[in-house]
């Protein structure tokens, strides 16, 4: 035992001396000792480094022995340090800004610049550095932050003041909003096959949620012809080394430098047209190679660009292999205000140890992004030792102070609390708007409607109340599913009849089953197509009863499930007992024009006879769509499908069987559809697309609800959709016997409109809506119509060619929402 006990201590001290590490730290500043923010900091031969905070701050963890660090930003000058590392070390470096020269460069007036020529060698190997790098692994590591900057103390009635105390922030409501680190491990092969694995992720203020910081959002590749940024960008954003860059941006030669032995030139890009979908900045290109070596980009709300105002991107990239460099950081900046609200921030990531010759097996990419189980339960030592970029002083106060709130909120009293203040019933709140009963703690919620908005009006009904109480509660919370009930209870003034329907959503294991039952008085059109408020406000100040109604009541059961990957099926089975309904009021508050209601039965305008006879029906519908999609995402609530590339097709069947319960239908419909949104079509927009066809097999009884209906528009307001009509009549060209339907939607980018100085101006977009249905009820009916997506303003046009009738044409303005 006595020799034991030492020789263990020994091993123990050998082994800590071992795997010993030690922290290089300081401060970069520059030469007005003001801190240079994001600098890279990289260990000189290796992919191992970091990136300083935004105050310039920074730590590298290193085992023992001699580096040269490598330290350097966009604009300065790099410098190195040789460091023999045996214990902790302080070290501040002042960069210096970089001195561009222009030796020997002679730009002679109205000649080219020299940016030209160096722009069209970097554009010429841009494919071959696109391609160098067949695939490849790295770790990422991503920090983002958003603060508001300033606010007003309330908004249309919403008392900001109070709602930025609770969330954290200071008297003046400024502060940060959102602060969030993540790891990921993450893998790449050509030509869009990507994996990432979240390995750790921090959220300020609580520890429940995963961050959304994702590297495959923040990766950009200038190297592409166009950039594409979703949702942030109305419009793909042209590279200023793309193939045609010369069409859209001007170049200027700021001057080169040297690091590293190689020459670098800097060279200013601006757009030729100030509304293009273009950078400015700097980019910084290598002799000889002619690979980007930097760049230093932004975008203003001339490029079209959404939530914010100005976004800077910056991007640095170091050596990995002698053919191949690879970005070492990536910082996206970012400010915005709207109505009294201002917000900045920024995203950066920084990425190490890439290995750029992995094993990877295909079948991985079918996992797009796995976010594991307990990725969000570091705790603050995994953090100090793993975090690359230093916290400031405010992000680690926001974190503390966060920490303490997160807890509170999460406690029953707190939460108890706040629905005590929440719940607070008012009897005159309720008449324009829901109520709403929260019990936080317990996941259940009740909704009841406002008074005002179900009243409405129709002509079948007159005046009617259709109101409805619901209830929810999470119920499967490893999955986020809710079971909800609720029911709706209505009364016509007019035809003096009352309405009542129940319903519930029930969650079970893989499969989403509902049921309803009641009685209810329903648009003949089974898209309902016009919202009841629209109708009631064109009957009662135009005196125009476009919605059509009948009534049923009924007994139905869905249910719905993902069978695997893009397969989805659904199906359903109702019983209806159904009455054509008639006029029963005349009133209007206005009559202009002399307008006229017309019949509840829309064959018949100026006679109100029933449209059908009263029956009953007994149908099975089932419903299948595949859209090719074997890419998921994993989370620990479970598995979400990601959109193909490839269009979706679905197949729908529906049969009315007779003499079940009383059926009067007999009748098969079997339709398919191919449909496609937002395929990318580069600088020219996206472009959607949607072709259906159908055919009653057999049609031998069915009444006017079970034909295949359209969704048509008459109106100034309208709810627009792929498969949908703008000057379509709602229910005329409804058919029994077959129909093939096709709609091509084109959303340009802006290119084509920016000449115009309206639309300039208003930052719009144009839109090209391309329809087109043929039926027996109606032969041929082609709509073509050019718009304005933003404010959603459009003028169409349209012909139809009604069998029996003249040609019609129509000019409509509408406003769509």
């Amino acid at each position: 035992m006595k020799l034991t006990l030492p020789f263990a201590f020994f091993i123990i001290i050998s082994f800590s001396a071992f795997s010993q590490t030690f922290t290089v730290s300081g401060k970069i500043t520059d030469e007005q000792n003001k801190p240079v923010p994001f600098a890279s900091i990289y260990i000189k031969n290796t992919t191992r480094g970091t990136s300083a905070n935004s105050e310039g701050e920074y730590g590298l963890l290193l085992k023992p022995g001699t580096y040269e660090v490598q330290y350097k930003a966009v604009g300065y000058k790099q410098q190195s340090r040789k460091v023999e590392l045996t214990k902790n070390q302080a070290i501040d470096i002042v960069l210096q800004t970089e001195t561009y020269q222009l030796n020997d460069v002679v730009v002679k007036s109205g000649g080219e610049d020299p940016a030209y020529a160096i722009v069209r060698k970097a554009i010429k190997a841009r494919k071959g550095h696109l391609n160098e790098v067949d695939a490849y692994t790295c770790e990422v590591y991503i920090k983002g932050l958003q603060k508001l900057l300033a606010a007003p103390k309330r908004f249309l009635g919403f008392d900001v003041q109070k709602a930025t105390r609770e969330m954290g922030l200071d008297s003046n409501r400024r502060g940060i909003v959102y602060l969030s680190e993540s790891e990921s491990k993450y893998s790449f092969k050509r030509p869009d096959n990507v994996h990432e694995e979240l390995i750790s992720s921090k959220v300020s203020g609580s520890n429940q949620v995963f961050s959304y910081n994702r590297a495959s959002d923040i990766q950009v590749n200038f190297y592409e012809n166009i950039q594409n940024w979703g949702g942030l960008s109305l419009r793909p954003l042209v590279s200023p080394i793309a193939d045609n860059a010369m069409f859209y941006y001007n170049y200027k030669y700021i001057g080169f430098t040297t690091e590293n032995g190689e020459t670098v030139d800097k060279i200013k890009v601006m757009p030729k047209r100030g509304y293009d979908a273009c950078f400015q900045g700097y980019i910084y290109i290598l002799e000889d190679s002619w690979r980007l070596y930097g760049l230093d980009l932004f975008i203003t709300k001339k490029q079209n660009i959404n939530f914010v105002d100005t976004l800077k991107v910056s991007e640095q990239f170091f050596p990995v292999s002698r053919q191949a460099w690879m970005p070492s950081s990536v910082k996206f900046e970012f400010t915005g205000g709207l109505l009294g609200f201002k917000i900045g921030g920024y995203f950066i990531s920084v990425y190490k140890d890439y290995d750029l010759n992995p094993t990877l097996n295909k079948k991985e990419f079918k996992e797009v992004m796995r976010v594991t189980k307990g990725s969000n339960k570091k705790d603050s030592t995994y953090w100090a030792n793993e975090r690359p970029v230093p916290l400031t002083d405010e992000e680690k106060t926001d974190y503390e102070k966060k920490a303490i709130l997160a807890k509170k909120r999460e406690s029953k009293p707190y939460l108890d609390s706040l629905d005590k203040v929440n719940n607070k019933f008012s009897l005159l709140d309720l008449t324009y708007k829901n109520y709403r009963h929260v019990n936080r703690y317990e996941h259940e919620y009740y909704n009841l409607d406002a008074i005002l908005p179900s009243i409405r009006f129709n002509t079948a009904q007159g005046f009617n109340l259709n109101y409805g109480a619901s209830f929810s509660k999470l119920v499967d919370s490893t999955n986020n599913k809710y079971l909800t009930v609720g029911a709706r209870a209505g009364y016509g003034f007019s035809n003096k009849k009352f309405t009542g329907s129940i319903y519930a959503g029930i969650p079970a294991g893989e499969y989403n089953l509902g049921f309803s039952a009641g009685s209810e008085v329903v648009d003949l059109n089974y898209y309902t197509p016009m919202s009841p408020l629209i109708n009631t406000v064109y009957s009662l100040f135009e005196r125009q009863n476009y919605e059509k109604l009948y009534q049923k009541q009924y007994l139905s059961a869905s249910a719905s499930r993902r069978i695997t990957g893009g397969w989805m099926a659904s199906g359903y089975v109702e019983w209806a007992d159904r009455k054509a309904l008639t006029n029963t009021s005349n009133y209007s508050f206005f009559s202009p024009g002399n307008h006229n209601y017309t019949s509840n039965n829309p064959f018949t305008p100026n006679l109100d006879v029933p449209m059908f006879a009263d029956n009953q029906s007994f149908k099975i519908g089932l419903r299948t769509t595949y859209d090719f999609s074997d890419k998921y995402e994993t989370y620990p609530t479970g598995r979400r499908y990601l959109p193909s590339k490839y269009p979706t097709i679905g197949l729908s069947y529906t049969k009315g069987i007779k003499s079940i319960f009383g059926s009067d239908v007999d009748y098969d419909l079997l339709t398919a559809d191919v449909s496609k949104s937002n395929i990318n079509a580069g600088v020219l927009g996206q472009t959607s697309f949607f072709i259906g066809a159908g055919k009653f097999l057999n049609n031998n009884s069915l009444f006017y609800p079970d034909y295949k209906q359209f969704q048509g528009n008459q109106v100034l307001f309208s709810h627009t959709g792929i498969n949908s009509f703008l000057l379509l009549n709602y229910y005329t060209n409804s058919t029994y016997t077959k129909y093939i339907e096709g709609h091509i939607e084109q959303n340009f980018s802006g290119f084509f409109l920016n000449k115009i100085p309206l639309i300039r101006k208003l930052k719009l977009q144009e839109i090209l809506d391309i329809n087109y249905i043929s039926t027996p009820a109606l032969k041929n009916y082609t709509e073509l119509g050019i718009g304005i997506q933003y404010l959603n303003f459009r003028l169409m046009y349209g012909k139809s060619y009604n069998s029996g009738s003249n040609t019609n044409s129509a000019v409509r303005i509408g406003v769509s929402f």
